[in-house]
């Protein structure tokens, strides 16, 4: 067992960023330097951290922009928030959605891993995929009281209809008395065809009806940050 205090595991947070109208009534001059600042900060923690930028521009209302990341430290995601608040698009910035978890290692997952997962999941390794699925997860409590054979039966099933969708490749990551929701799930693909077909099968598997929510569900495209922030204005 890793004797680091946090077992190995990451801090994931899903930073979800909503530019106020006002931003775009600004001089251009004015917002091309907030975005600026904006991107030197990033760049700055790039190096530090596990970043990636997404925009959601034109596909949800309530959000513009995503940040995926994960550090070691906790201090360091936040610290990196606050300087990002501090820019001068980041003063006309809401975060309406801001997700935390940590890294876990699955129960399930050494008997049957995904093709697109490491199998510790200890370690956040996103790969080059376009598009981002995003959405928090919460089961019963009803699951909770079945038998762990009971479970695994289920998941079993619902991981092998998963793994008939190699394209998608799913980052679980665990919320459990540190956020309102257990889990925060991220599927990457190139295909959002799949992910789609894949959502839908996965409805109809016995371990779905355990669930209680799984929404706000977000479609987020990866782009360099400066491109995410041209996206808005």
């Amino acid at each position: 067992m890793d004797s680091a205090p946090n077992k190995g595991r990451m801090f994931v947070q899903f930073a979800f960023f909503k530019t106020l109208p006002e931003w775009r009534r600004l001089p251009l001059s004015e917002r091309q330097t907030g975005k600026e600042e904006f991107v030197a900060v990033f760049r700055k923690y790039e190096d530090m951290i596990v970043a990636r930028s997404y925009s959601l521009v034109g596909i949800r209302g309530d959000a513009d922009l995503l940040i995926w990341r994960a550090s070691q430290t906790m201090d360091r995601l936040q610290e990196m928030h606050s300087e990002l608040l501090k820019t001068g698009i980041g003063r006309y910035m809401t975060n309406p959605y801001l997700y935390f978890a940590m890294t876990k290692r699955s129960q399930y997952i050494d008997a049957h891993s995904h093709p697109g997962q490491d199998g510790a999941r200890l370690q956040v390794r996103p790969s080059d995929a376009k598009y981002l699925f995003v959405y928090p997860f919460v089961k019963t409590r009803a699951w909770f009281a079945l038998s762990s054979e009971e479970r695994q039966k289920m998941m079993t099933a619902h991981i092998e209809a998963g793994n008939r969708y190699p394209s998608v490749k799913l980052n679980t990551t665990y919320s459990f008395g540190l956020d309102d929701q257990e889990w925060v799930v991220a599927f990457e693909t190139d295909e959002p065809a799949d992910f789609l077909d894949l959502v839908m099968e996965l409805r109809g598997t016995e371990a779905s009806s355990y669930t209680l929510r799984d929404t706000p569900i977000f479609t987020c495209v990866q782009k360099p940050i400066k491109d995410a922030l041209d996206l808005i204005g």
